[in-house]
């Protein structure tokens, strides 16, 4: 079961952020915290996000960059550090 659980992960289309993070699947859980479940997996109420959904016309942070997690993180100049 982990072996063909293994092989899906590895030759899967979806989840490739995650995959980057953690290529190995495993019955263990982690110890991540629901904000870096959201910001790795860049799955929560981003611009970028909520476009790919269709459930906002625009992907634009209001700065002017794409509204990703990473964007928020590193360039926006309207986040607080």
């Amino acid at each position: 079961m982990l072996e063909e659980w293994q092989t899906s992960w590895k030759n899967g289309d979806t989840g490739r952020k995650i995959y980057n993070i953690m290529p190995s699947v495993s019955l263990r859980p982690t110890n991540w915290i629901r904000e870096d479940v959201i910001f790795f997996s860049q799955h929560g109420p981003f611009p970028a996000y909520l476009k790919g959904l269709h459930l906002s016309d625009s992907d634009f942070c209001s700065c002017g960059g794409i509204g990703t997690t990473l964007h928020y993180a590193t360039e926006c100049i309207y986040t607080v550090s």
